[in-house]
């Protein structure tokens, strides 16, 4: 079977990355296409296939900057010849879903969210810009919500990442989806056997990842806080940064295994259409602390929330996306950390192991190009 994927873009390994990745290894013959791909920024198992870029890999800029491209994308991504190939599968948070398909082949998306600049995370992105240049953004974002919305009848099936993705496709397409959870690697770590005196935040630095509210949370605090991670806002979160407050823009998956193994907690401060990391912290045996909307809720048991008993707790959740809830939470986790287990939190990580991850993205796959039914491809 020839199979093409669509990414958005290759620049880093995040959560997105992960689930290519491991497709990857179920299809090792697929071709990628992808907006632009910057050598060596993917794993190696990525790196191998033939990697097709668009026209925006030739336009001035680099990995941090070109974003500033926004509104040729769905135009670069339609460009894609994706003639010939028996099934396509899409990875799409922004515009790889719109690719245009052959009508004989299934365009079967693996949606992180829809368009989230576009949609439910627009004021986030449009707040810290000057009033010319919101109403700017904001006439680029009505044509590509425009756009989002047309090209969604070109995917023939959804899957969600996550019940609360899920929900955004009902809302945004109307149209159906399966939830597969993305892969966590938990074959990657090992139960820490300690801890040291610092948390930790594992991000890239985007402005709905909500780093800077963990920046406040920790200005004054006695705490110690590791931001591990880089993007558009690094220079910006470090100019309103205490001492106590480290940043570590470059680390390989091992660093960070390393200092997931040595954290107290990780930190995890936005609202997530899903989110691996907060996974692969538990899968070291470390509690979250996470702000208590969409993904997380769905991958933490969280400290005195209802119908969690505190044995199975792995971490807990503060509800106001602000620094004094922040705060309180990591006094209350500091309180209550002897009622959070380590194996409970590798128990909870194991159930949305990679290897699960793979069967069921195959079973559906393999049930849309035979026609079958996939409500049973799980």
């Amino acid at each position: 079977m020839k199979t093409a994927f669509i990414c958005d873009w290759l620049t880093g390994m995040r959560g997105g990355e992960r689930c290519l990745e491991a497709a990857c290894e179920l299809f090792p013959q697929a071709d990628i296409f992808t907006l632009v791909h910057y050598s060596g920024s993917v794993s190696k198992t990525i790196e191998s296939h033939n990697i097709y870029t668009s026209y925006i890999q030739n336009l001035p800029g680099n990995s941090k900057t070109f974003r500033r491209y926004l509104p040729f994308f769905p135009h670069a991504v339609e460009r894609f010849d994706l003639n010939g190939y028996d099934c396509v599968l899409s990875f799409s948070h922004c515009i790889a879903k719109g690719a245009k398909v052959s009508k004989h082949a299934p365009h079967i998306c693996y949606c992180h969210t829809p368009v989230r600049y576009a949609w439910h995370k627009r004021d986030d992105y449009l707040q810290r810009m000057s009033k010319p240049k919101q109403f700017i953004a904001g006439i680029i974002l009505d044509h590509l919500k425009r756009w989002d919305l047309k090209t969604a009848s070109r995917v023939t099936h959804f899957i969600a990442n996550s019940i609360n993705v899920k929900g955004r496709i009902k809302e945004t397409y109307d149209r159906d989806s399966t939830v597969i959870y993305p892969p966590v690697d938990c074959d990657r770590f090992t139960i820490s056997k300690g801890s040291e005196d610092y948390y930790l935040v594992i991000s890239a630095l985007v402005p709905y990842k909500k780093i800077d509210l963990a920046i406040k949370a920790f200005n004054g605090f006695s705490r110690k806080l590791l931001i591990v991670g880089n993007g558009p806002e690094l220079s910006r979160l470090k100019d309103t940064a205490s001492r106590n407050i480290i940043f570590i823009e470059k680390a390989s998956d091992q660093e960070v295994g390393d200092y997931l193994q040595r954290c107290r907690a990780l930190i995890f401060p936005g609202e997530e259409d899903f989110g691996i990391v907060p996974l692969e912290a538990q899968a070291c045996g470390k509690a979250v602390i996470a702000f208590g909307k969409g993904g997380a809720l769905e991958t933490i048991k969280g400290l005195g929330t209802k119908g969690n008993p505190s044995k199975d707790s792995t971490g807990c959740f503060f509800y106001e996306p602000n620094a004094d809830s922040l705060r309180q939470a990591v006094l209350f986790f500091e309180k209550n950390i002897d009622r959070i287990g380590t194996e409970n939190c590798r128990q909870n990580a194991l159930r949305f192991d990679r290897s699960i991850f793979k069967k069921s993205l195959k079973n559906h796959i393999d049930a849309a190009v035979n026609h079958t039914d996939l409500s049973v491809a799980d």
